[in-house]
């Protein structure tokens, strides 16, 4: 394999530094839709009648940042409607596996402290900006029926509501176990909002035995917290290793070995959901055959293939999620990834309806494939690319750098508060730079300030010197190596193996 090689890709933890990020593809259609439909609108919040000229379904992180840039371009007052199935206005959803499960002497974050868009250093949208700014709220009255050709919208409450232009940004729902296994058990957890955590934290208040079965970031976050409790826990989750979509199998044994110095315990199995059955398929000589009830009917434990158990009270689920697609089905979805297909402005097949955040699924621009992205990033910029597009002239494309992160172990007397970052995609050879103590960084080559150099790297590809990168002997060595390739005007000779770069840096401040 040549020496030369371009950096493609990356990601990093940390727990003080702040990231730009940013990419993705498709080709812009030559015009813009703009809504030829023409129906009376309510010049107030308060809507006299059905009609509204925009609305938004959802209300998550992705609606409350559309919200914001319909307000930034002066067509929200009076205008704008958002339906939602939440109690409250939207909210940075993250919060609700880190920060608002800490214990109470740990400080935890409660609303409305992470109302949307305080994630990304904005204005904290509180229910009285939404009143400020004229736009109408409808909370707990979940959209169930579209009727396409009338361009009307039915909600669980019976209402009717006349939209020009629709975004649909209804999220995902939580991948539950059967009931007939036990997966709707008082004591089973699953979060996906307010009312989700609310209802865990009222079973931590009182467990003593913790199981999380999943080994993803959600997963993951949920176990840090639960040891701020001081609670027994126990990790299930059904893979080779945690987070295998994006860890290296050595860079999962140093997360691995990290849950396991807070005291978590680690079980591997693997588990396949179908919706006509439930197999639980061994790895590692275990898997999962049932969650078992105790006398008071609240679950007990978790009942393993070769006859044990492990002694629950209470059990979070976190084994991924599914596009929450509801009626808008008939819009049209992707045959590959799920989710509603849109272009790289958010336009689904339907004039004048766009999905945006976990339920599009979008043209991925860098690799050239469709994906749906389920992290808050995305729901961010997904947002605010769609509405430009449908309130300016804006054209090009949405340009998305895959970018991922979490933090745990965050609360008052942790020893240990790590985060960690990915930028781009998991392809290819890795090296490995550091100890993970305290830092840690992996590069994927591919045939072919710490945080801001990440995604400047993904997204030049620069042409770097591969022996010199395996050759470094610091994390810092290696990020240097990498920025000087940025500053140099390499040429790619023809019979040159370029080749691709994924970085991922892990930090445990002092």
């Amino acid at each position: 394999m040549s020496s030369a090689a371009v950096l493609r890709l990356m990601a990093s933890v940390s727990s003080s530094l702040s990231i730009k990020h940013g990419r993705s593809l498709w080709r812009p259609r030559s015009q813009i839709y703009r809504p030829s439909r023409s129906f009376v609108v309510a010049s107030s919040s308060s809507f006299a009648n059905e009609n509204r000229e925009f609305v938004i379904v959802g209300g998550g992180n992705a609606a409350g940042y559309a919200a914001r840039t319909f307000v930034e371009h002066g067509m929200a007052n009076g205008k704008l409607c958002i339906v939602s199935k939440e109690a409250y206005a939207p909210y940075e959803r993250p919060a609700l596996t880190k920060a608002y499960l800490f214990p109470p002497d740990k400080k935890p974050a409660r609303l409305p402290g992470f109302h949307t868009c305080v994630g990304s250093g904005g204005e904290r949208q509180t229910p009285e900006w939404y009143k400020q700014q004229g736009i109408e709220m409808l909370h707990e009255d979940p959209v169930t029926g579209i009727d396409m050709e009338k361009q009307t919208l039915t909600t669980n409450s019976g209402k009717l509501l006349k939209y020009g232009s629709l975004i649909v940004a209804t999220g995902c729902t939580a991948s539950r176990f059967p009931e007939k296994i036990g997966g709707n058990l008082p004591g089973v957890h699953y979060i996906r909002d307010v009312a989700d955590a609310d209802s865990l934290i009222s079973s931590l208040e009182k467990a003593q035995k913790v199981v999380v079965v999943g080994g993803g970031y959600i997963g993951m976050e949920v176990a840090a917290a639960t040891v701020g409790w001081k609670l027994d826990t126990t990790v299930i989750f059904p893979e080779e290793h945690l987070l295998q979509k994006l860890f290296t199998p050595s860079l999962a044994q140093k997360y691995e070995e990290l849950y396991k110095e807070n005291g978590v315990n680690l079980l591997k199995v693997s588990l396949s959901l179908s919706p006509f059955s439930w197999n639980c398929v061994i790895n590692m000589g275990v898997s999962i055959k049932n969650i078992e009830a105790g006398s008071d009917g609240r679950v007990a434990a978790v009942k393993l293939e070769d006859g044990s158990t492990i002694e629950a009270d209470t059990i979070i689920i976190g084994i991924g999620a599914k596009p929450a697609v509801g009626p808008f089905h008939k819009v049209g979805l992707s045959t590959t990834v799920g989710g509603i297909q849109v272009d790289g402005q958010f336009r689904t097949g339907v004039p004048g309806i766009f999905a945006i955040g976990d339920v599009a699924a979008f043209p991925l621009k860098m690799y050239d494939r469709i994906a749906r992205v389920k992290h808050v990033d995305h729901a961010r910029r997904s947002a605010q690319h769609c509405i430009k597009s449908l309130l300016t002239v804006q054209t090009h494309a949405y340009d998305y750098l895959p970018h991922f992160y979490s933090r745990v172990f965050e609360y008052e007397g942790s020893p240990r508060k790590v985060w960690w970052q990915f930028y781009g995609d998991n392809v290819g050879e890795i090296v490995e730079i550091g100890s993970f103590d305290p830092k840690i960084v992996s590069f994927w080559i591919e045939s072919g300030n710490e945080f801001q150099l990440l995604p400047k790297l993904a997204r030049s590809q620069p042409v770097i010197d591969k022996a010199k990168l395996q050759n470094a002997s610091s994390v810092e060595e290696a990020l240097q190596i990498a920025q000087t390739s940025l500053q140099e005007d390499y040429l790619v000779l023809p019979y040159s193996e370029n080749q691709n770069l994924f970085l991922l840096c892990m930090v445990f401040p002092d």
